[in-house]
């Protein structure tokens, strides 16, 4: 795939190709100087536009519990109030969620977005129904919940009011400083053992993340945020995530060292995932910024996945395998002692209220 140079404030270079397309549109330069420019065309792989506008869809979720029964993360359900993110996080592992709307995992993901506008009246339908039973709810997992469009839509914002309203524990991971826009919400919430949250760091330099996160909260915005939050008496932590072999392995225990200095009471880690088309879009972005050391970095990164490009394998697809994978393990586990991280306390599940339902005789007793 030829690589001429990624869009301003994007973080994918072009519309990578879903797996589920059955045709692809690629441009061709066929000698005659045609002034007409390919790069126009929907779903032109190599040319994308300069400057691709973010498209907001409002869509009305049939439901918005997803349930989980993996042993590598430590929820059981999730909502995700978006699909598609504006942080453009090159390495985003949602990014292949994208192929099932017939849209690139690549800039698409970043620009053609879709806000479940009614997520917290059907959040309120599915908390009232008689057999739910109540779990902490991971906000935001698939896409970050405080990407910029929650700014303008306030989905997030709405199912924060329907939580704190029955309840209900709550754990939130984010890129992003808009969190502390609810801490009205959250404080109240941590002070009851209801909420925690966890900001996610991958680099302390603003220009690789410029890069590589281009629209998520700059990092030294993002330690400000853990130190708000944690004065504030909400229960938080960091996850140096992801670790990239020979681009932001070095930074491991100088992130964990600001974020615990920032107040961070926990902290974890993530090696770099690239499941599906995510690693056409990775080895892209790689090409163009780091041409130099592209063939290393994807060298270790097979290394720590058994020879292949991703491992999908419950208890390796986060940890990976291997000397390099155990040398990262290793410096996090000394790091994490040496700085005094523990963990965050769990969440309070039996202060939950069940919402109840609209009557049609209003509140007569």
């Amino acid at each position: 795939m030829a690589v001429h140079g990624a869009p301003r404030g994007r973080g994918a270079a072009s519309y990578v190709s879903g797996r589920f397309e059955k045709r692809v549109a690629r441009s061709e330069d066929d000698g005659w100087g045609s002034t007409w420019d390919l790069s126009d065309a929907a779903g032109a792989d190599d040319d994308p536009p300069s400057h691709p506008d973010t498209r907001v869809t409002e869509e009305r979720a049939r439901s918005v519990i997803s349930r989980n029964q993996s042993p590598d993360v430590g929820f059981s359900q999730s909502v995700n109030p978006y699909r598609g993110c504006e942080h453009g996080c090159v390495y985003c592992f949602a990014r292949p969620s994208h192929a099932y709307l017939d849209l690139s995992p690549g800039l698409d993901f970043e620009t053609r977005l879709y806000a479940k506008t009614n997520a917290a009246e059907q959040l309120r339908i599915e908390l009232a129904k008689p057999g739910y039973r109540c779990n902490a709810i991971a906000l935001g997992i698939n896409t970050d919940g405080y990407q910029p469009i929650e700014r303008r839509y306030r989905v997030t914002r709405a199912l924060l009011e329907v939580l704190a309203e029955c309840h209900h524990p709550v754990s939130i991971v984010t890129k992003s400083a808009l969190v502390l826009r609810d801490l009205d919400l959250l404080a109240p919430m941590a002070q009851r053992g209801l909420a925690s949250v966890y900001l996610s760091v991958t680099t302390l330099d603003n220009r690789l993340a410029a890069k590589m996160e281009p629209r998520a909260s700059a990092p030294h915005t993002r330690l400000k945020a853990i130190r708000a939050l944690s004065e504030a008496g909400v229960p938080t932590g960091v996850l140096v995530a992801p670790v990239i072999p020979m681009i932001t392995d070095r930074e491991l225990e100088a992130i964990l060292e600001a974020a615990r200095a920032a107040g961070a009471q926990s902290a974890g880690h993530v090696l770099l995932r690239l499941p599906h088309e995510l690693k056409d879009i990775w080895r892209e972005w790689l090409q163009l910024h780091y041409p130099e050391r592209a063939a290393h970095v994807m060298s270790l990164v097979r290394q720590m996945r058994g020879g292949k490009d991703y491992d999908a394998e419950f208890g390796k697809r986060m940890r990976g395998e291997g000397p390099f994978a155990d040398l990262i393990a290793a410096r996090f586990a000394r790091a994490h002692r040496r700085l005094g991280f523990g963990r965050l306390p769990p969440l309070d599940t039996a202060q939950f209220v069940a919402p109840r339902k609209p009557s049609p005789q209003g509140e007569l007793f």
